[in-house]
């Protein structure tokens, strides 16, 4: 199966990198969300991002327009029905995504593949609220998704393989690098990267160093090219609360229990870069 038209389901951080990283690859997209606000800014992320190709001198200004002419944005989920893949990005909420995937199964194609891009959720017990649980499977892409090059590409217990060929040769004509994945909490990349965060952030709850610190300590003495708060920021923390939940119930192992601080800053609204203030102030 060659996949020409790929639906995206959600206008944020995640969705309209993918919609670019489509686009830019020859491959039609089509962003849907709720919202016309949300729409207007996703696609005005994408062509910020191709200006500083542009300007980089990377791309050109026809470029520009040529890759942005193959994103179209709707607000209406019957018109995904066009695509042959539809990749849900939304926020990483279980009862969300169940909702979101049952209301496609009365709109796409019988032979439409159906990813999630969830970076801990179940696929299995994803894919079991949908009718075709063989034409389930994910797609985790990581942040930014125009330039990182990983996709961990994550099987159900009934994901055919014919469904996994199609969405790894889609995941190369991207650009990207895909991992074959089994089905288990957090995969393989937040499995390792999200407990480091919550013990950094347990680090910084208790008073051993600060966060200026304990970055700089993790990018001198272990060559990261940012820290673990920091990365923690430009994740979301609302985003780091939702895997490390994850892996403490998939697990039921208390060296995955989330960070008091975690949780408190999370509970006040400090979710990062996306609100201004996380570990660190930003300019909005």
């Amino acid at each position: 199966m060659t996949i020409q038209t790929v639906g995206i389901i959600g206008a944020g951080t995640m969705g309209n990198g993918i919609a670019q990283a489509c686009a830019a690859s020859g491959i039609d997209a089509v962003m849907q969300d709720v919202s016309e606000a949300a729409l207007e800014r996703g696609l005005k992320t994408v062509s910020g991002s191709l200006d500083r190709l542009v300007k980089k001198g990377s791309i050109d200004e026809a470029r520009k327009l040529e890759i942005l002419s193959r994103i179209r944005t709707t607000a209406r989920s019957e018109d995904l029905a066009v695509a042959d893949l539809v990749i849900e990005a939304a926020t990483e909420n279980e009862e969300l995504k169940i909702r979101i995937l049952k209301n496609l199964e009365g709109i796409v194609k019988p032979s439409t593949i159906v990813a999630t891009n969830t970076s801990s959720i179940s696929i299995t017990r994803l894919a079991a609220s949908t009718h075709r649980p063989e034409h389930f499977v994910g797609m985790h892409f990581f942040n930014p998704v125009p330039v990182m090059a990983l996709v961990e590409i994550i099987r159900g217990l009934r994901t055919s393989e014919e469904t996994v060929a199609a969405v790894t040769e889609l995941a190369q004509r991207l650009g990207k690098t895909p991992i074959g994945v089994k089905n288990s909490a957090g995969f393989v990349v937040n499995r390792i990267l999200c407990p480091m965060i919550n013990e950094a952030i347990f680090a910084l709850q208790e008073g051993l160093a600060s966060a200026e610190e304990i970055d700089a300590g993790m990018k001198l003495g272990c060559n990261h090219p940012i820290g673990p708060l920091a990365l923690c920021d430009l994740i979301g923390l609302d985003v780091q609360l939702a895997v490390m939940e994850v892996l403490y119930g998939g697990f039921n192992d208390p060296k995955y229990r989330p960070a008091p601080l975690l949780r408190e800053m999370v509970d006040a609204g400090l979710l990062g870069r996306k609100t201004g203030r996380g570990f660190y102030r930003y300019d909005k």
